[in-house]
């Protein structure tokens, strides 16, 4: 903050807890929108109560993908959920996803990090929530898909060298296990109908697994329902109500 020069030649100091204009308050959301794809917690208005996580693109892990690559980074991602977690100020989170998946270790772990917030969260489902994406798609307390959104169920695939040996093999199966766990206890889906799709052939080229779509994804109880962004920030707001009645616990 620039001093202002009073009409006596003397300088006042600058004000340690001045309060920032609504044009500040616009630039800051605006730079967290252009580095993190995402408005910065802090910048958040007063009277809103909901944060919106996006997860979009490719989810990165530790391997950094090519510029070109849409990403959604874990490194932003978690450090967001804890703010969140930590912040009075909001209430409830609707996580958007449009992602084909990605690294598994860093998708299950913002999906452990959704499912153990203690705030209401609804997940909402467009274009596609493929891969990984399956996990974080379903680890909210309420989940819906768009009509014509997709998910691509699939084993876990690993990319560059593998090493022909039975614990190369032993170690896949538990990333499966992994995988196949925390995707049944966060939704309505049985472990024989998860790994019917997963194990699926002749549907997907070069492949195996299925690709649900909309009304199916809710059919085998993968999703709790068929919806659009008002549904979604409908059913949060009557979590909200409910958690509040509860004593916000």
């Amino acid at each position: 903050m620039v001093a202002k020069k009073e009409t006596g030649g003397a300088r006042t100091a600058p004000m340690k807890n001045e309060q920032k204009s609504p044009e500040d308050q616009k630039k800051i959301a605006v730079d967290g929108i252009n580095q993190l794809g995402q408005a910065n917690i802090g910048s958040l208005p007063a009277e809103s109560n909901i944060y919106c996580l996006t997860v979009i693109g490719q989810v990165e892990g530790h391997m950094v993908l090519p510029p070109q690559n849409k990403t959604t980074k874990y490194e932003h991602i978690i450090p967001q959920l804890v703010a969140i977690e930590q912040n009075p100020k909001i209430e409830g989170v609707l996580i958007i996803l449009n992602t084909v998946g990605g690294d598994v270790e860093a998708g299950l772990a913002i999906a452990e990090m959704i499912a153990t917030l203690s705030k209401p969260s609804v997940t909402l489902v467009l274009g596609g929530g493929h891969s990984i994406g399956v996990p974080i798609a379903v680890s909210a307390k309420h989940t819906y898909i768009a009509e014509t959104a997709t998910m691509t169920i699939h084993p876990i695939r690993m990319n560059g060298l593998v090493i022909g040996v039975p614990q190369t093999f032993d170690y896949l199966d538990k990333m499966q296990d992994r995988v196949t766990r925390f995707v049944t206890k966060h939704s309505n889906i049985s472990e024989s109908t998860f790994k019917d799709l997963m194990f699926k052939t002749g549907e997907l080229t070069r492949d195996i697994g299925t690709t649900v779509i909309g009304a199916d994804a809710v059919k085998h109880g993968l999703i709790d329902a068929v919806g659009g962004i008002g549904d979604a920030i409908s059913k949060l707001q009557e979590q909200i109500k409910e958690w509040r009645k509860q004593g916000r616990e």
